[in-house]
């Protein structure tokens, strides 16, 4: 028969949602795959009862719903800074893992270059790559995750098409700076190049660092791709909620992609999510002190365990350093965690293009009786890795 596609040997299947099968077989908790084990706000559950019953339960307006968009807008508008057209500068899509490959999918030919900071969220790669594109990585060195200047314009003399800035960042939870953002929008200026933004967790960023929108930054507007989210503000992963927020010339040209892709996003989740984004701005101060201290509370117990770590600057991601626990490969360390100590990571290979095999990393969405009870387990790690590797 025929060979499949050239494409497939160039990337493999997610290794988090991997971790997950595997904490799901041996009964460990999952700090891999990052949703919460907590509900969403009242308010979204029971517009959610309400939309089950009176709908719509039919195709909405391929590019989203009106009323959504009307929301939509009027939120981002207020957080981003910048006014947004509902009507021709939105696309909603099923989560921002379909934004993120309309917005590649629009902006890219065969042969263009995009880079690609490393460590990266795992799909980016693999949508560069379907997207017939080439990446180029620029390194962010830890612990802080800073990248070198000279590298990120050297990245920028190869005539790239586009970037992906995912800020604040998974799997670092870097928040880069104004200045840091100003600099790579004069670089996108010189050369011409699109900015395609990964900004989920816009709302999860920790004292004193602050979220600056890259569309937000003057004449930036216009060659920024800006992907979003509701999943993790409002904690409704499965509700599968995204959208593109772009110039007018884009949006009309992304809607085509989005359409033969998916067609829309689910109607009636649209209707209840209503009820999230007409939330009062207390919500998000809320929310931003709720992570907070899920982020303290998780950090002192890897402390009080011993670990190694980067301190995240936002999103709810923490990078663990496993080096003085064996050299082997963490895919296998990850594998053998799951099952010996029952706790889940994602092995932090999968995120970077240099050959480094000595980060996992964990996530701490989850209620704190469950962080409290996967770090009583993971106190017991180094005892059980001496014995095993």
């Amino acid at each position: 028969m025929k060979p499949l596609s050239n494409y497939l040997p160039h990337f493999t299947e997610s290794i988090i949602r991997r971790m997950t099968r595997i904490a799901n077989d041996c009964g460990a908790i999952n700090l891999s795959q990052g949703f919460p084990d907590f509900d969403p706000p009242d308010e979204l559950k029971n517009a959610l009862i309400e939309a089950a019953n009176e709908g719509p339960h039919q195709y909405e307006v391929t590019w989203g719903s009106k009323l959504f968009r009307d929301a939509l807008a009027a939120k981002q508008s207020k957080f981003m800074g910048v006014s947004i057209n509902p009507d021709t500068e939105i696309v909603v899509t099923c989560g921002s893992t379909e934004a993120m490959m309309v917005a590649m999918m629009t902006i890219c030919n065969p042969n263009d270059k995009v880079i690609v900071f490393s460590p990266f969220y795992e799909n980016y790669v693999a949508d560069t790559i379907l997207s017939g594109a080439e990446p180029i990585y620029v390194s962010l060195t830890p612990p802080n995750f800073n990248f070198d200047k000279e590298a990120l314009v050297q990245a920028f003399e190869q005539n790239p098409k586009a970037i992906i800035l995912c800020n604040p960042a998974n799997p670092t939870g870097k928040v880069f700076t104004l200045e840091e953002l100003q600099f790579i929008a004069d670089l996108a200026k010189k050369h011409d190049t699109y900015v395609i933004t990964d900004e989920v967790y816009e709302h999860i960023v920790f004292s004193p660092y602050k979220h600056e929108y890259f569309a937000s930054i003057p004449e930036m507007f216009e060659r920024t791709i800006s992907c979003g989210s509701l999943s993790k503000t409002y904690s409704i992963t499965g509700w599968r909620l995204g959208y593109i927020i772009a110039p007018a010339f884009i949006i009309q040209e992304a809607r085509k992609i989005h359409d033969f892709l998916t067609v829309g996003a689910a109607a009636p989740l649209q209707r209840a999510a209503l009820a999230g984004l007409n939330l009062p701005d207390a919500y998000y101060d809320t929310l931003q002190h709720k992570y907070q201290e899920k982020r303290d509370l998780f950090l002192k117990g890897l402390d009080d365990a011993g670990l190694t770590y980067t301190i995240p600057q936002g999103g709810y991601y923490v990078m663990v350093d496993i080096s003085e626990f064996t050299d082997k490969s963490d895919i296998e360390f990850c594998e053998w965690m799951a099952r010996e100590v029952g706790v889940a990571a994602v092995p932090g290979s999968s995120f970077f293009r240099e050959d480094v095999h000595h980060f996992i990393r964990f996530h701490f969405a989850k209620n704190n009786e469950t962080l409290i009870a996967a770090l009583e387990r993971l106190k017991t790690l180094r005892e059980k890795a001496k014995s095993s590797f």
